[in-house]
């Protein structure tokens, strides 16, 4: 029970980290698992690349297809709006994190 309250929890971490890279450049499933992992976050391909599919359907992402020594990689962007909601996540996430430290 405990596992799937922080996967929860973690998930919304997750978009936020991604919007935030997608914000300084374009990213990739690949870099972004590597990025992930570095943070400690153990997510598959199999969690990922949906996550980037419905955040690409919601309006937050902009995808582009490159071809990268012969193969299509698709690489990420925030849209206007991924841009406002980030905005947002920064501040609520700074208040909760003001709290929780004091």
């Amino acid at each position: 029970m405990e596992d799937k309250v922080l996967r929860k929890l973690f998930l919304g971490f997750i978009h936020i980290h991604i919007l935030h890279h997608a914000n300084e450049h374009p990213i990739f499933g690949i870099w972004m698992l590597e990025e992930l992992r570095e943070h400690g976050y153990n997510i598959s391909p199999g969690t990922l690349y949906p996550i980037l599919h419905t955040m690409e359907s919601d309006g937050l992402l902009i995808r582009e297809d490159r071809n990268v020594e012969g193969k299509i990689r698709k690489y990420y962007t925030t849209t206007e709006k991924g841009n406002m909601v980030l905005n947002e996540a920064r501040a609520k996430a700074y208040e909760l994190f003001k709290e929780i430290i004091d």
